[in-house]
């Protein structure tokens, strides 16, 4: 048992386990618990983001990040996701292939990781793009990747339908870290079972 991390500095091993609950201390995230009926989440966009995404129902923030170009504040370390153009996939697959697959492996530990390509299977599949790069064995990559390394790609038409689904998951997954929250503080669900 770590104590110091419990908060219990100085308190004998043997000791913990005889203490009484009022002698440990409450976990202060959870007093708050109600103030989050109101709050939206934030994302936080990569500063090496060069065009960023525009959303229209989540506020943002730029952040160094240091997997993928948007998470949920507050919870980086468990949720990324990359975006890449056609032109920044095909790049990505081939001449940068050592980059993105370290990019990808440590995506790979969060709990929550996609890239999202803004432009559709069939864009790429037809080669619209500036590369000699086989079509076939871009797509390839990818399916390859996703296997490989457990990161989903998402294709969308665009940059707007992008934003929508980015905006749509980061609020998935703070919905979800909430619930769990409340489960842990009410001593229910899934959370409270582990």
């Amino acid at each position: 048992m770590h104590l110091h991390k419990l908060g219990l500095q100085g308190v004998a091993e043997g000791e913990a386990d005889r203490m009484n609950t009022d002698q440990i201390p409450t976990l202060p995230a959870l007093r708050s618990l109600g103030t989050l009926a109101d709050a939206r989440p934030v994302i936080v966009t990569d500063t090496r983001e060069q065009t960023p995404l525009r959303f229209a129902n989540l506020a943002t923030l730029p952040g160094t990040l240091t997997s993928g170009d948007y998470a949920p504040r507050g919870l980086e370390h468990i949720a990324a996701i990359e975006r890449k153009s056609a032109a920044d996939l095909v790049s990505s697959v081939t001449h940068d292939r050592d980059r993105f697959e370290r990019e990808l492996h440590r995506l790979r530990g969060m709990h929550f990781a996609r890239v999202i390509v803004t432009a559709s299977r069939d864009v790429i599949a037809a080669g619209a793009y500036r590369s000699n790069a086989n079509p076939r064995a871009v797509l390839a990559s990818c399916d390859t990747f996703e296997v490989r390394y457990g990161v989903p790609f998402v294709f969308v038409e665009d940059d707007t339908a992008a934003a929508l689904l980015v905006e749509r998951w980061v609020w998935l997954v703070c919905r979800e870290i909430v619930s769990q929250a409340n489960d842990l503080a009410r001593g229910t669900g899934a959370a409270a079972q582990r």
